[in-house]
């Protein structure tokens, strides 16, 4: 009783196929295939090295601040 015999893998197979019938289970390995695919593509595009790079932006913290253009900054206009 340990291990399956020929005729118990003849019904599982046979219960599994009335159950979701050949085309189901075709469609459901060609949903899976496609699913595979679609992820090497994506890992491929991952690999890829960006062709345009923007140069990077920096804050200058030494400036001094402009404090005429922000002079309302914390006043209440009554």
């Amino acid at each position: 009783m340990g291990s399956l015999s020929i005729w118990h893998w003849i019904v599982v197979i046979a219960v599994v196929l009335l159950l979701f019938g050949r085309g189901k289970i075709s469609d459901l390995m060609g949903d899976v295939a496609q699913g595979i695919k679609a992820f090497k593509k994506g890992m491929q595009d991952d690999d890829k090295a960006p062709e345009k790079t923007d140069p990077v932006k920096t804050i200058d913290h030494n400036a001094p601040a402009s404090t005429a253009a922000r002079s309302d900054v914390g006043s209440k206009a009554v």
